[in-house]
């Protein structure tokens, strides 16, 4: 036999094998719970395809717990993909089964009481806030901190919102949404120069956000600092699209004399 034709045959046992690696490892990935979750978190972080990428997310999660009904991160990662398809009953569904298998998972305590909270069920809410902030190792704290001062601040207790909002920022320094809450709380407490630091703040963590700016914006209003609210006001208006955003800065820009 020749050389070549030695190669030759070489090379075709080698695709075979080849393949039949590829198909055993395709095989063991259909079969793996951790990979079906991984690719749902993929679909589940492009929100730009869409509605499709967030079914595709669900379709996954659903074969990762298909393959193991136990698998909590993906009943949380459903739960989070479900608020996003605006389902909150199967998203609720989704936390508690979480919940269910994991009852010390916090970061689904976090996303269920948010989902209380949006419903109106307020102490249910907070029960979920602060039995996240209960777990020692929970890593996010400055979340359900966060939620408890935008929650507290909704029904009007500002300094309670100011305390959770500081708790907030000690477990996170450089969180802006945070500062920007924070700066809301000093408006309704009547604090306008700490308002316009929390604000400043935000603004410098997150330059691109224009709700950030046009609550700096109209804290300057406020404040008499017209020129500086005018500059924001036209920074606002180079960047935005946002149509009703886009309104509110040229009705205060025609009131300012």
């Amino acid at each position: 036999m020749k050389i070549k034709e030695l190669v030759s045959i070489a090379l075709c046992l080698g695709l075979v094998s080849c393949a039949s690696s590829q198909a055993k490892m395709d095989k063991q990935k259909a079969n793996d719970p951790r990979y079906q979750y991984n690719l749902g978190l993929i679909y589940l972080n492009n929100p730009s395809a869409g509605a499709m990428s967030l079914d595709q997310a669900i379709a996954y999660f659903d074969k990762a717990i298909a393959l193991n009904p136990k698998y909590y991160l993906a009943w949380n990662a459903r739960g989070l993909t479900l608020i996003m398809k605006n389902d909150q009953d199967g998203a609720m569904k989704s936390f508690q089964k979480c919940l269910e298998i994991n009852s010390g998972f916090s970061e689904a305590h976090n996303n269920l009481g948010s989902l209380y909270e949006s419903q109106g069920m307020i102490s249910l809410a907070e029960g979920e806030y602060k039995k996240a902030l209960a777990d020692d190792s929970y890593a996010s704290k400055e979340l359900p901190y966060y939620n408890l001062a935008r929650m507290s601040y909704g029904l009007g207790k500002y300094d309670d919102a100011l305390s959770y909002i500081q708790k907030s920022l000690q477990f996170s320094g450089r969180f802006a949404m945070a500062h920007n809450l924070k700066g809301m709380i000093f408006e309704k407490m009547g604090l306008l120069s700490d308002a316009i630091t929390s604000y400043e703040m935000a603004v410098k963590i997150v330059p691109d956000d224009m709700n950030f700016q046009f609550n700096l914006a109209l804290a300057y209003l406020n404040t008499g600092e017209k020129d500086k609210a005018i500059d924001i006001f036209s920074l606002i208006l180079n960047k935005t699209t946002d149509p009703v955003l886009r309104a509110k800065v040229v009705d205060y820009r025609k009131k300012i004399k």
